[in-house]
């Protein structure tokens, strides 16, 4: 792949070694050429035009015309901060700080102010708008292309030019595809040592994932670096802003909203209070921090300063320092204030005394030259582009140039390169940075379709040893029984299931919710003489005070009508349902704690509500909410009611639905085991099904219920039995009545003895099937071939296939056996390590709306 070669730093010092004076576009260009310098020289050598025209390091103007605007004028900081950008810009690459007044669209009482006070600062641009090189002293500038209107402006009339690129190509080295950011950094870290760092240069987006890696990488090996993280960055200072920006989020603020603050003041939280409301948790530890939010505007800012110092162990005089020079320090602290505040702070760079040692990180979109032995460049996706400023006084074919040899130029730099990419992220392809577009004389679309070498966990050369971790000796235990739960999770996805089992989650509303119904449910089962309205009221202030800390305030109104709903609904039930007695069970002590039953101080013992069961010979386990009688099961649900045949599909084996749920399967393959034989039912009752009926008065409990059936013959035995006949016969459709009553039963029960009736719930496979054509057949020679024996043979196949689909049957739940079986082999294998867990799962790639950590699944096979 030729580009063209950029001149060594020994090959342009030798182009250049005789001048006096020598301009370079860059600043670690210029060192490069002053560390060669083999003569005693009086001034500088090599400098850029900047440098040179304040005779020292440079000011950010920018920011220090900010400040003059905030302490001397009564215009926003959002204002000052656009007319000076503006203003700055369009000097740049026009010559003069006045140049903007000739564009009327950018010219207002901001912009005019703003003139006049940059026009008395003594600043790098003013001396290069109003200075001259020397003409007496013999120049050379290297790249003058490569400079702004006004860096060229400082440039005397007459000089020699000495040009960065060769006509000699330049071969890329290949690029090292890994399998993510975080193996990329490792295997930086893996090459860098204390020893070493001094010859070492990482360029990378400060704006992307890597910059942070990066930093963290070097600092927890203990490996000095510099050009990294700037004001803003320092974890102290982020954290003081969001100590004064939480005490303006509201009521609302959720506890891992704030999280990265607690770590930093030193307040350890679980995890599963992240969901939980800041002002109404009652956690001790967080006594501190409510406090100081609760009187966040009786504190100044330099006050506010001083409890978070204290607080957090830490000195941020540079901070103070920096309040002080915005003349806000003995401000009170308001809403608007940490808005600017924090403006301020992200909107310009203050200046970090910091030791220039180790390992220099570079910004690859400042920076055009990095003068060390070993150059890594992490990531070279787009985020390298530069996203050229879109304003009139702006030359974008000027600007585009320069950009791309800056980028040519940054890729040369070092005696090594390491090209550090990454192929795809999130299922994606990463797109290389668009300057290869133009450099390169080959189609691409990612980095594997350039020369390339790929290195994986499970695949390493010789070349990339240093990548390579040890393995982890891990011992596991085998797996015996499964939840249904973790059935469904298992099968959208493998993995999603594995860091399930590692990571914990907050806890959610829905969650406590759930529990106390269910909670209730049990208790009034046990207790139904006990509750009363003034009960029902009592657990409705019960169920508020455990949901408080997660839902808004503003809701719980809402709530608590919701709440009453839900608990005089299951009261409806179990008084026009109640369950038979539960002697035919063995004794149950419950299963874990009930809020409820501890409120009022009673016992919840009956054998019928909670009951878990672990068998390890079916490999199943579960809680049924309560056997509702010897043959009748029941699930308390407060989400969204499922029919009869959502249940059925969701339960799919041969191809797992989007959204599989195998709670009524799999409890009723537990249940048969225990009833052999027997007609079972699992009922989901869906107890707030009828919220919005309640409330205007009309609300039906049928339409909260859905049953499932399991039978235990198959489906052709149960169909082709005479009571479904006699059914049909009596309330199928109009023409299913009229053809059936044609024939007697004994016909149509040997429709099902010349051909196999197909385990199917989609009604058109039935028809189209050898059994719905024999059944067409023989309906039209016996009756006649008339339309409405047509029509009347595919009503009662549709009616076969609506059995299927919302029932299930023996071969059903033979199925499932087998399938746990398999699900168990399989899990274990993956457990010890024989297989990987794969992203993908049965029915192919996940449901990402059921994914519970999404940001950990990294797609493909890794």
């Amino acid at each position: 792949m030729p580009l063209p070669q950029a001149k060594s730093s020994e090959r342009l010092y030798d182009a250049v070694a005789d001048y006096d004076l020598v301009i370079t576009p860059d600043g670690p260009l210029a060192s490069t050429l002053n560390r060669q310098l083999d003569r005693p020289h009086l001034g500088s050598f090599a400098i850029p035009p900047r440098r040179h025209a304040v005779g020292r390091r440079e000011q950010a103007e920018d920011r220090l015309a900010f400040l003059e605007m905030v302490n001397h004028d009564t215009i926003s900081w959002k204002r000052s901060a656009y007319a000076i950008g503006n203003i700055l810009q369009c000097w740049e690459h026009q010559g003069t700080h006045e140049a903007i007044l000739e564009y009327d669209t950018y010219v207002d009482d901001a912009t005019k102010r703003a003139v006049e006070r940059i026009g008395e600062f003594d600043t790098a641009s003013m001396e290069l708008t109003t200075g001259r090189l020397d003409p007496e002293l013999d120049i050379a500038v290297i790249a003058p292309e490569m400079l702004t209107q006004l860096e060229r402006s400082y440039l005397p009339e007459s000089y020699d030019t000495v040009k960065l690129f060769t006509d000699e190509p330049f071969d890329l080295p290949p690029f090292r595809i890994l399998d993510s950011a975080t193996a990329i950094v490792d295997a930086v870290e893996d090459a860098i040592t204390t020893e070493n760092a001094e010859s070492v240069g990482i360029v990378l987006d400060q704006a992307s994932e890597y910059s942070p890696l990066v930093e963290s990488a070097l600092e927890a090996a203990d490996i000095p670096f510099f050009g990294g993280p700037g004001f803003i960055d320092i974890a102290e200072h982020r954290a003081f802003l969001r100590l004064l920006r939480a005490g303006h989020y509201g009521t609302d603020t959720r506890i891992g909203e704030i999280r990265p603050l607690l770590a930093m003041l030193g307040i350890d939280v679980e995890l599963e209070h992240d969901e939980k409301r800041l002002y109404e948790s009652d956690i001790p530890a967080l006594s501190w921090l409510i406090a100081f939010c609760d009187e966040i505007e009786q504190y100044t800012f330099g006050e506010a300063l001083t409890l978070f110092e204290n607080r957090a162990g830490c000195d941020l005089e540079t901070f103070r320092e920096e309040l002080t020079t915005l003349g806000i320090v003995d401000e009170p602290i308001t809403e608007r204030g940490v808005d600017e505040l924090e403006f301020y702070l992200q909107s310009y760079e203050v200046p970090v005394d910091r030791e220039n040692e180790g390992v220099l990180l570079a910004d690859a979109k400042s920076a055009s030259y990095v003068g060390r032995d070993v150059v890594f460049f992490l990531g070279l996706d787009e985020g390298w582009t530069h996203s050229p400023p879109r304003r009139p006084w702006v030359d974008q074919d000027t600007q585009y140039t320069r950009n791309i040899q800056s980028f040519q130029l940054l890729l040369q730099s070092g005696d090594e390169q390491h090209y550090l990419v990454q192929d795809s992220t999130g299922g994606s392809p990463v797109t290389p940075c668009l300057y290869f577009e133009e450099l390169l004389d080959e189609e691409f679309e990612r980095f594997s379709d350039l020369p390339s070498t790929t290195h994986s966990q499970q695949h390493e050369t010789a070349s990339t040893t240093a990548f390579e971790k040890p393995p982890t000796e891990v011992t596991n235990e085998s797996v015996e029984t499964i939840s249904q739960s973790t059935l469904s999770t298992y099968v959208n996805s493998p993995r999603d299931h594995y860091f399930s089992r590692l990571v914990d989650g907050p806890d959610k509303d829905y969650f406590i919710e759930g529990n106390l119904y269910h909670d209730f449910a049990e208790f009034y089962v046990n207790h139904p003489t006990f509750v009363d309205t003034d009960v029902v009221d009592e657990v409705v202030d019960l169920m508020c005070t455990e949901a408080r800390s997660l839902v808004r305030s503003v809701d719980e109104a809402v709530l608590r009508s919701e709440y009453r709903v839900g608990l005089e609904t299951i009261i409806e039930y179990l008084d026009e349902h109640p369950p038979t007695d539960g002697v035919f069970l063995t004794p149950a002590s419950g299963f874990g704690k009930n809020a409820i039953a501890e409120h009022f101080d009673r016992d919840v013992g009956s054998p019928v509500t909670e009951r878990w069961f672990e068998d390890s010979d079916l490999g199943v386990k579960g809680l049924i909410d309560l056997v509702h009688s010897r043959t009748h099961l029941l699930d308390f649900k407060s989400g969204s009611k499922k029919s009869a045949r959502d249940i059925v599909k969701n339960s799919a084996l041969d191809e797992p639905a989007d959204t599989p749920n195998f709670q009524a399967l799999l409890y009723l393959t537990y249940w048969r085991s225990r009833e052999p034989n027997e007609r079972l039912e699992f009922t989901f009752f869906h107890f707030l099904e009828t919220v919005d009926e309640a409330i205007t008065g009309d609300p039906d409990l049928e339409d909260t219920l859905t049953t499932v059936t399991y039978y235990p013959t198959t489906a052709a035995e149960y169909v082709s039995r005479e009571a479904f006949f006699d059914t049909l016969l009596k309330e199928g459709p109009n023409d299913c009545q009229k053809t059936l009553g044609k024939i007697d039963y004994d016909m149509y029960a040997a429709l099902f003895d010349e051909e196999l009736l197909p385990r199917t719930t989609d009604s058109d496979e039935l028809i189209e099937s050898e059994f719905g054509q024999t059944m067409m057949d023989r309906l039209q020679t016996h009756v006649g071939e008339y339309k409405y024996v047509t029509k009347g043979t595919k009503q009662v196949l549709r009616q076969i296939a609506t059995v299927q689909a919302q029932n299930y049957f023996k071969s059903d739940l033979d199925a499932f056996e087998a399938f746990i079986d398999d699900r168990i082999d399989e899990l274990n294998r993956q457990r010890t390590g024989d297989e990987r867990f794969p992203v993908e799962g049965l029915g192919g790639e996940p449901n990402y709306r059921y994914v519970d950590n999404r940001d950990l699944l990294l797609e493909g096979d890794r």
